[in-house]
């Protein structure tokens, strides 16, 4: 079975201080960072021969978190945004059968990030977006958002909502557990946070053709759906979107499995959404490889269904 992964990270060294970010916010062993920085460097020999190991056709490249996010003038950041997508560029160039490429934006500058975005798309052949949650505090739902969104819409391509590592704020109720902070269970509430901001921003009804990509099963909100859309009637009506929420979740969201190697969590992320909104995904190299293809192998799903999973969807979402 073919098996095309989407949400599998790569840095670039000298361009942002990823490891030190990595290495105050995430409370893992110092070992294992250190063989997270030394794949996240490489994009042939380590990759290539863990996804020859592992069955894996394709990945498509993303830059890690942090990324030009955490940039706080917004000139470096155009800066680095091009020179990071030339960077994959060139190795989705070098191996145009096993990798595609979502760009990255500096969207401290709306109008220098569609100009990049139209680049990167036109230009260099990227399949969609990667963006880390925040910009330095701001949200996609703003109003100085509006541009970007307009030419995701026309050109036909996703933003893959991540988390970032370095949040926009701090909450109180983490405080002396720094487990919960990270991948446990923080990124998931600020990333699901985000999107549902997108929904009752009016993102998708002022641009019904966009849409974002949710990793870890959709952050959990396809199972907040029916919570959701009962508790909508609560909604002030000059607040009302032209659909209920579930509407945006099944129409505007696609769902990928990065992290979640649960069929329980797979059986009712397609349920919510349609099994032509979920996606096979990794989180190379902060997951185990070997593990994700365990799990998506032994699903309990037809075989048509789980090739839609493993590669269909990618294939017609990204154009790959």
């Amino acid at each position: 079975m073919r098996i095309v992964a989407v949400e599998e990270a790569f840095s670039v060294p000298g361009t942002i201080r990823q490891e030190e970010a990595i290495r105050q916010r995430m409370a893992v062993p110092e070992a294992m960072k250190q063989e997270w920085f030394r794949r996240l460097d490489d994009l042939t020999e380590l990759r290539l021969a863990d996804m020859d190991a592992n069955g894996v056709d394709v990945q498509v490249l993303s830059y890690s978190t942090p990324g030009v996010e955490v940039m706080e003038d917004p000139a470096e950041a155009v800066a680095a945004a091009r020179r990071i997508n030339d960077h994959l560029a060139k190795a989705v160039a070098a191996h145009p059968t096993r990798f595609a490429g979502f760009a990255t934006l500096p969207l401290q500058d709306p109008k220098a990030a569609v100009v990049e975005l139209r680049r990167a798309v036109q230009e260099l052949g990227f399949k969609g977006v990667l963006h880390n949650d925040h910009v330095r505090g701001h949200y996609l739902d703003e109003p100085r958002f509006r541009p970007v969104w307009a030419e995701l819409e026309r050109l036909g391509v996703t933003l893959y909502l991540h988390p970032a590592v370095v949040p926009a704020d701090n909450w109180r109720v983490f405080d002396g557990y720094p487990v919960l902070v990270g991948p446990s269970w923080g990124w998931t509430a600020t990333t699901g946070a985000h999107a549902l901001r997108l929904i009752y921003g009016g993102v998708f009804d002022e641009f019904p053709g966009a849409s974002v990509m949710l990793g870890h099963m959709g952050e959990l909100l396809p199972f907040q759906t029916a919570r959701l859309d009962s508790r909508y009637e609560q909604v002030p009506a000059e607040h009302r979107l032209q659909h209920l929420p579930s509407y945006y979740l099944q129409n505007n969201v696609y769902v990928t499995t990065s992290g979640v190697m649960s069929h329980a969590a797979l059986l009712g992320a397609v349920h919510a959404v349609g099994v032509d909104r979920v996606l096979f995904s990794i989180d190379y190299p902060f997951e185990s490889s070997a593990e994700a293809v365990g799990f998506l192998r032994s699903a309990p799903y037809a075989p048509a269904d789980l090739a839609r999973i493993a590669h269909g969807n990618a294939e017609r979402v990204l154009g790959l």
